[in-house]
């Protein structure tokens, strides 16, 4: 069960990289979606909330909301289509790295993670999170200044961790569809095919993802 949803985590950021910049002009799903539905065991789409030390030039401060919330009605819409899982389209949950609800929630996704910092409770409660089998979907950054604070966040979290690059070989890309080309779906603005990387259990690629991630960049991130 918790490969399965990872796996479901994984082909929405694939879907993600095509739709987000897609979405922007298309009408919400739903007029009143709730970013703080109670929990009722569905399947349940989870945005990370995160803060900026303002580090970086404009602050990008709400960054984390980026195309909230069409992002959560179109791919869970999808998901409701492509497969039998019993999703919420009725809202869905905005949740920091240290609440405790986000431990009854498998799957997350942060948007924006380039610009994202970490106190030291949420860096030992999101480690816990991943330990337990929480699964987060890192999405949309690129650039070597954004990927370097991801992976030093990163490295707070799990710092036996290494990023490991995901090609088309890999089992993942071969589960649910067949992918054939995984650079078919190009960034809309810069036109680069993504990268993914991710990271595995004991760092052995035979074991559990426990994180993965996309980036538009795949000259940004250093060999590991």
């Amino acid at each position: 069960m918790r490969r399965s949803l990872g796996l479901i985590g994984f082909a929405l950021l694939i879907l993600a990289g095509g739709a987000s910049g897609d979405q922007r002009d298309a009408p919400p799903l739903y007029d009143n979606y709730p970013p703080d539905v109670a929990y009722d065991g569905r399947f349940t789409f989870v945005r990370l909330r995160w803060r900026n030390d303002g580090r970086f030039r404009g602050g990008w401060g709400s960054a984390w909301n980026h195309d909230y919330p069409r992002a959560e009605q179109h791919l869970s819409q999808i998901v409701r289509e492509l497969t039998y899982l019993d999703i919420r389209l009725d809202g869905s949950r905005i949740l920091t790295l240290d609440d405790p609800d986000l431990f009854n929630y498998p799957i997350a996704f942060m948007w924006e993670p380039g610009f994202w910092t970490l106190s030291d409770r949420e860096a030992e409660s999101f480690r816990a999170y991943l330990l337990k089998g929480g699964f987060p979907v890192f999405e949309d950054f690129d650039g070597p200044q954004q990927w370097n604070n991801f992976y030093a966040q990163m490295q707070r979290v799990l710092p036996e961790g290494r990023f490991v690059k995901l090609d088309r070989t890999h089992r993942i890309f071969d589960t649910f569809f067949r992918i054939e080309n995984i650079d078919a779906i190009v960034h809309p603005m810069s036109h680069i095919p993504p990268s993914y990387y991710g990271i595995f259990e004991d760092n052995d690629p035979s074991q559990r993802l426990m994180v993965v991630s996309e980036t538009n960049n795949p000259n940004s991130v250093p060999a590991y």
